[in-house]
């Protein structure tokens, strides 16, 4: 069995302001083994990509542990360390950002943007530089001529390539890509998905792969957890959940995935309202108001997140009465 590379334990993150307090990430646990996709997946404003700069810390979660096995063997709980050990740890955990158009600095060249994490860890000389620099960008897909460019003169998917390459430079061995593909066009997101899974076996990576597409999370992930309001309300691997999910808010997910193919049935699930306030959640089980199988004790009681199958974790108070139908071929 891989070794447990990343656990996730009660981590939570709340934003406050004077009149209001929002709990972006609430009490969200799970690992991640060496070399496997674990997929995060939900709604706009379910607390996804929060959760993902947190175990980065890119910001500063509010409580909880981010337990990370580094190369040297020893853990480290991101959290916690200082800034001198949290700079070492940093070679090894990277990110890859949503939006190729706002995280490229359009004031630097490509050979620029891909070599800084190289300037800033490492004491290289202009040619080591020169090379490690050139032999990413071959592996991501771009022509080394390219790297005297700007990032305007690049296509939305060659931009995110730059992204990856700029990730991928110093070799880590865990990357968050957070909506990598999603400000992509469908051809594109296939290449650069393709290309994510091909880097992944070449160099022994391991994927926290954050998206809102669940047919990209299908194709990419081993394991994948569903987030709602801020928690995580299902976690199994990837072809358990598309099979027999246990969670409602879980199936009416994959209800609305569009599939090009006539030997699948599936019956469209709408939610109904909105989204509650994360300022103010409901009571109980966070999904009651939006869920058609409702009972008075899932207004009331807190659910708790629990093993109901083996490695099937869900948050769900009617999960063992419930027969959910995931997508089937018929």
């Amino acid at each position: 069995m891989p070794e447990t590379i990343l656990k996730i334990k009660e981590m939570s993150k709340t934003f406050s302001s004077k009149k209001v307090n929002v709990k972006a990430v609430n009490k969200v646990s799970f690992e991640v083994k060496r070399g496997e996709t674990v997929g995060i997946v939900g709604e706009s404003g379910c607390g996804k990509t929060t959760l993902g700069r947190c175990i980065v810390r890119a910001i500063e979660a509010t409580e909880g542990e981010v337990l990370y096995l580094a190369e040297d063997g020893n853990e480290y709980d991101l959290q916690k360390i200082d800034q001198k050990e949290m700079k070492t740890v940093r070679k090894e955990i990277q990110m890859i950002f949503q939006d190729p158009f706002s995280s490229l600095d359009p004031r630097m060249t490509v050979f620029d943007i891909i070599s800084e994490p190289l300037k800033a860890n490492y004491k290289l000389t202009k040619k080591e530089i020169e090379e490690r620099v050139k032999s990413i960008a071959v592996k991501v897909g771009l022509n080394p001529s390219y790297l005297k460019r700007y990032p305007h003169a690049f296509s939305g998917g060659q931009r995110q390539r730059i992204g990856i390459a700029r990730a991928l430079v110093l070799y880590p061995r865990l990357i968050v890509c957070d909506e990598a593909v999603s400000a992509l066009d469908v051809s594109v997101q296939a290449q650069v998905v393709n290309l994510l899974k091909d880097l992944q076996e070449e160099l022994q990576l391991t994927y926290l792969f954050i998206s809102h597409d669940l047919s990209v999370i299908e194709h990419i992930s081993d394991k994948v957890g569903v987030m709602y309001l801020g928690k995580m309300v299902e976690y199994t691997s990837s072809e358990q959940l598309f099979k027999s999910p246990l969670h409602p808010y879980t199936q009416a997910l994959l209800s609305a995935v569009p599939i090009a193919d006539p030997t699948i049935i599936m019956e469209r699930i709408p939610l109904q309202g909105e989204i509650p306030n994360p300022a103010n959640p409901p009571s109980g089980c966070f999904f009651h108001t939006r869920c058609q199988y409702c009972i008075d004790k899932c207004k009331t009681d807190e659910v708790e997140f629990i093993e109901k199958e083996p490695g099937h974790l869900v948050a769900c108070h009617r999960a063992d009465e419930l027969k959910l139908v995931g997508i089937v071929h018929e």
